[in-house]
């Protein structure tokens, strides 16, 4: 199936850009701590884990690697391309939409429950707990947009 219209909006473009910073920027950091699970790369002392259950970042690495690394870079790739994924389809919940467009809402939900989560075991909030909020928060939003969801539409 095609969506309805060939063209991106520039907020098309948006969407995917912001899957990118994310993408990337997960990658960067969960590669870190899976390189130094002891939070070294990142400065990070494993006091931080006081009120969790790990006993190094290695897990959490782990999670934010896959979970917010490669989760939102897959889906930007398919929104850029468009193309089928049999998989992704099964969790597709919207069966007249690009399955990346519904997976776009996943990534956001995803990441506002990791920062949560996040905050609770560091029984704090840091700028960076906002900044990613507001990213999550802006990538759900784009993805809502009547232009965005209009592209990815099947017709």
């Amino acid at each position: 199936m095609q969506a309805a219209d060939h063209k991106k909006t520039t907020s098309c473009y948006v969407l995917i850009i912001l899957h990118l910073l994310l993408g990337i920027g997960a990658l960067m950091g969960g590669g870190a701590l899976i390189l130094a699970p002891n939070g070294s790369l990142l400065s990070m002392p494993l006091s931080l884990l006081k009120y969790s259950t790990f006993h190094s970042f290695l897990i959490p690495g782990i999670i934010l690697f896959l979970g917010l690394g490669l989760y939102p870079l897959l889906v930007a790739a398919f929104l850029i391309n468009e193309k089928s994924f049999r998989l992704a389809e099964v969790f597709n919940l919207y069966k007249n939409t690009h399955w990346a467009w519904i997976h776009s809402l996943y990534v956001g939900f995803i990441l506002i429950i990791w920062l949560t989560i996040e905050m609770y075991i560091l029984q704090g909030i840091g700028l960076i707990h906002l900044v990613y909020m507001f990213l999550a928060l802006a990538i759900q939003a784009v993805t809502l947009l009547p232009s965005v969801k209009k592209h990815y539409t099947y017709s």
